[in-house]
């Protein structure tokens, strides 16, 4: 989908970051792996973090050639009862199992944010540790649209304490815009968000009395899910892709 180091071949790369992004593991192990004395360049063991890639050099970990995974990125519509991590303890379904990524993820990729276990819609994967960064950063004010059926019917008061403002234990949280989906079923609405607090919609009506039943993200960043059913997935375009980076200030 694209190189993750063209702006990096004149100045160099992090060991860190190359290591991130040749999909061996984070950059925090990655720093595990220099201090263990485990990573080469040009057959030269690495001692300091600082130390830089330079286009043409041959990295080693555990006397293992690695390259640079080209970037990758993944749009899933996130089906229920599926976790939304690179891998779960407990054995629980993941979002990297129903993609069909393989347990040693060599291109390493990984959801960008969580989606509740229960809650459905657009969830992208990728390996550009950047852009990731960026799309989750309160900074770029991303914007997120819900829809939200819950058990009882939520009151045009209720919509508009959604707008002013929910007192959370976190402190407080309001929707950039809540309205009915069709004003004959009130019991389904839209909340379009651009925090990304944990479980935040779902504290939200809780902290009105409400129960949900079902709730979905059906737009995130420019991404829907529309021509993608539950629990499939597809890659983005180069165009689609260079647009998430453009809305978080990225260069090509």
């Amino acid at each position: 989908m694209g190189s993750p180091h063209t702006s990096d071949e004149r100045d160099g790369m992090r060991i860190n970051k190359y290591i991130a992004h040749a999909g061996v593991c984070s950059r925090r192990d990655a720093d595990d792996l220099v201090e263990q004395g485990r990573v080469k360049i040009d057959g030269e063991t690495v001692t300091e973090h600082g130390s830089r890639v330079y286009e043409g050099q041959v990295v080693e970990v555990d006397d293992e050639p690695i390259q640079l995974a080209p970037f990758d990125y993944l749009l899933l519509h996130k089906p229920k009862d599926t976790i939304s991590t690179t891998d779960d303890p407990k054995g629980r379904r993941t979002v990297m199992d129903v993609v069909g990524i393989p347990a040693d993820n060599p291109d390493g990729l990984f959801p960008v944010g969580r989606l509740d276990r229960n809650t459905t819609g657009v969830l992208l994967l990728t390996n550009d540790g950047d852009l990731a960064h960026r799309l989750m950063h309160p900074r770029y004010e991303i914007s997120k649209i819900y829809q939200v059926r819950t058990q009882k019917a939520v009151k045009p008061h209720e919509i508009d304490e959604l707008r002013r403002g929910i007192d959370l234990e976190d402190g407080p949280a309001a929707a950039d815009q809540v309205a009915y989906i069709n004003p004959s079923v009130p019991t389904d609405i839209a909340v379009e968000l651009h925090e990304g607090r944990n479980r935040q919609i779902r504290r939200m009506m809780e902290a009105l009395g409400h129960d949900i039943v079902h709730l979905e993200r059906v737009y995130y960043a420019g991404l829907t899910t529309e021509t993608l059913d539950r629990g499939d997935w597809r890659r983005l375009s180069t165009h689609e892709a260079q647009s998430l980076r453009n809305r978080v200030n990225l260069k090509d």
